[in-house]
């Protein structure tokens, strides 16, 4: 099976590259493309079995590249989107794989995939018009309780939530912490991707939060926040999540 990638940052798509030899021997990686005009020049002129394709390419939205080209092709979305998002293409029968790409997640998806296949179709009109024209609602604010009194906490006062053992934290522009009943993978899910971002494994930022940022090692990018934080060391933007985040900052 032949597929191609279609993803404007080297080091993801070299990543799925490898994934893909991992969970998926028999399938071949017979192009890189990092951009919409490259990838309707390849379009036009060969052919593969599957496309990933990531949603937000540096020239624009990948969606307008089938403005361009017509393509039957089956597609797996890479993307950052939320989960509201990702409803619309559920109603399309498209896979997709958040970002950052796990394997058991890949797989899956290869194995979706192929039991579609036979009657894989995309209108991708429906598909866009779905994702632009829908009202996204997310969490505007949290109900603590703090021994036996109840507190309301609106969700625009919040800095970042942060986990430490095994709990999760809000910690307020007004430098107070609290314990919230919630996940960190819950947290993504319910609040506004344009306001907040899962920086690693322990983070969730506010961007009106982040008061300096520092180039570190290994293409990683370093925060300090305000308040700041307990640990300077962990709001350092993982690796697999730093490229993401640039195209955040800078929507």
């Amino acid at each position: 099976m032949k597929a191609i990638i279609i993803e404007d940052e080297k080091v993801a798509a070299e990543r799925l590259e490898k994934m893909l030899k991992e969970v998926a021997p028999n399938l071949n990686v017979i192009a890189k493309l990092g951009s919409i005009q490259d990838s309707v020049d390849w379009l036009k002129k060969n052919q593969c079995d599957i496309i990933f394709l990531d949603i937000q390419l540096s020239d624009g939205i990948s969606f307008s590249i089938f403005e361009q080209v017509t393509v039957k092709t089956p597609i797996i979305f890479t993307t950052a989107y939320d989960q509201y998002a990702i409803k619309a293409f559920n109603l399309n029968s498209i896979s997709y794989l958040l970002k950052p790409i796990r394997k058991n997640e890949l797989e899956e998806s290869l194995n979706k995939l192929e039991s579609l296949k036979s009657a894989f179709s995309i209108d991708f009109e429906s598909l866009l018009s779905g994702i632009q024209g829908k009202k996204l609602e997310f969490k505007k604010r949290f109900l603590i309780q703090i021994g036996d009194k109840l507190k309301k906490i609106e969700t625009t006062d919040i800095a970042y939530f942060y986990a430490f053992d095994k709990s999760v934290f809000i910690k307020t522009f007004q430098n107070t912490s609290c314990a919230v009943d919630y996940t960190l993978d819950a947290l993504e899910n319910i609040l506004d991707p344009n306001q907040y971002f899962r920086i690693n494994r322990k983070y969730i930022v506010n961007i009106g939060a982040i008061s300096e940022m520092l180039a570190y090692s290994r293409s990683r990018v370093k925060l300090n926040l305000k308040p700041p934080a307990d640990d300077e060391l962990d709001t350092i933007v993982s690796i697999d999540r730093s490229s993401e985040f640039k195209k955040w900052m800078n929507q």
